[in-house]
């Protein structure tokens, strides 16, 4: 159990030292606030202006601190391109047309729709299917696609 916690520590101050930077700024921006705040004279502002237009501006304020700290915190990541693994499809025997069939059906795509596009009957999607079913090992739909994305077929 102790060690559990150790780990999460560990991972905790990794965390904390690549973040240094924005939350020094952003502790700097709180601060600047709490000042301008201060400087403002908080009763003296709200018996001079409205209620709302002071609450307002408050508003509008967190809330460019907020859309700036969410863009500079949030990390951006760029997933890799996807590249099809070919031997996987030559092992497990799946032909041009079911590979078609299976990408259509990973889209969501009803039998009949598969048809269409395909420009086959719904009975040929069906047998389709069903043989990718076997060669995939799965029971659904879902199962197929889910396998199918497992072994690098489709993204």
């Amino acid at each position: 159990m102790w060690a559990n916690v150790g780990w999460r520590l560990t991972g905790f101050f990794a965390t904390l030292t690549r973040m240094w930077k924005p939350v020094l700024i952003y502790g700097v921006a709180l601060a600047a606030g709490a000042f301008a705040l201060d400087w403002l004279q908080y009763a003296y502002v709200t018996r001079v202006f409205a209620g709302e237009f002071y609450v307002g501006l408050l508003a509008l304020g967190f809330t460019a601190l907020g859309i700036w700290a969410g863009y500079r915190l949030t990390p951006r990541t760029v997933s890799p391109a996807f590249t099809r693994n070919d031997a996987a499809l030559k092992s497990l025997g799946v032909t041009d047309r079911e590979f078609a069939v299976l990408q259509l059906l990973a889209g969501g795509q009803s039998n009949k729709e598969i048809a269409r596009s395909l420009d086959i009957s719904p009975n040929t999607v069906k047998s389709h299917v069903l043989k990718l079913f076997e060669k995939l090992e799965a029971q659904r739909r879902t199962q197929a696609v889910q396998k199918a994305k497992e072994l690098g077929l489709i993204p």
